[in-house]
């Protein structure tokens, strides 16, 4: 048998804002990935970086600009977007911004092929 145990959760519930910062909460974190659900105001951003890992954004509340590389994409509910590791990006909120950044952890990425 095994310890796993299914993670079972309302995002709706657990978004919560902070005039002074940016709320980030762990949902899930294991060897292989690690969800965080990111809560921004209005003008909130965070700056360019890169990660050693592919993630993904899911937009599910508001507005805001997300620069991938170098182009800058006008996120909106529903949106996706996939992050090659290593690629330099930012997020800007336009108004009140709620996305769900699932990062993928592999050792050794060839696995999968």
């Amino acid at each position: 048998m095994s310890d796993l145990k299914p993670l079972v959760a309302d995002l709706n519930a657990s978004v919560q804002f902070a005039e002074r910062g940016i709320v980030s909460k762990t949902l899930h974190e294991s060897p292989a990935q690690k969800l965080v659900l990111f809560c921004f105001e209005p003008g909130q951003a965070l700056s360019e970086h890169t990660a050693p890992f592919e993630a993904v954004i899911h937009v599910l509340q508001g507005k805001a600009d997300v620069k991938l590389g170098d182009n800058v994409y006008k996120a909106t509910p529903g949106a996706l977007y996939v992050m090659p590791a290593g690629l330099a990006h930012a997020v800007t909120a336009r108004e009140r911004f709620v996305f769900l950044l699932t990062m993928t952890r592999l050792s050794n990425p060839a696995q999968l092929k």
